[in-house]
């Protein structure tokens, strides 16, 4: 058994490139960057393996925004968002008592990465995710009903990853995909 050197640099993962070539394309998009900087950096970021491979392929870019969390909140009654809406990257869903719907199946999302926390009191909330995300719920801490979740069978690429966190007192989540 070969022994794998202790020093080697960690690969980088699909999210950390995704971040990258946003970040890449933000910064076009205000003027930091030419086109043919763009291609050559996004060339670079697109078949770098390592960390280091990639700090360097981001050097000298403007820091970036510090992402802010989007809040809706009720204190009672009904929150429903749905058809076509912009998914924020941190999204806070807050109500007391009543119930909660969130359509995210036509929704726009920019980001490959979407958190979602909901912090309800009473009431039951009901998410519909696109046809072909990937659902984390392993955050998600329920009070008196289980979360109901049959996740997909994998089929081609993958969409968007909603990562859903927070608590539930005395509501039921029910996550599912859209049929379309």
């Amino acid at each position: 058994m070969t022994a794998l050197p202790e020093d080697q640099p960690p690969l980088i993962g699909e999210d950390d490139r995704d971040t990258a070539v946003r970040r890449l394309r933000e910064a076009y998009a205000e003027g930091h960057l030419s086109h043919e900087e763009l291609d050559g950096r996004l060339h670079q970021v697109l078949t770098v393996t390592t960390h280091d491979e990639l700090v360097s392929a981001l050097a000298s870019l403007p820091e970036e925004k510090a992402e802010t969390t989007s809040t809706i909140a009720a204190a009672g009654g009904r929150i429903k968002r749905r058809g076509v809406w912009r998914v924020p990257r941190n999204l806070k869903v807050e109500s007391a008592f009543g119930r909660v719907r969130l359509d995210l199946s036509r929704a726009v999302m920019e980001h490959p990465v979407v958190d979602i926390e909901l912090q309800l009191g009473t009431g039951s909330a009901k998410i519909t995710v696109p046809r072909d995300a990937i659902v984390e719920y392993e955050d998600l801490h329920t009070g008196w009903k289980d979360t109901r979740y049959r996740a997909r069978r994998s089929s081609g690429p993958s969409g968007p990853r909603i990562r859903i966190s927070g608590a539930l007192g005395l509501g039921r989540l029910t996550i599912r995909h859209a049929r379309r």
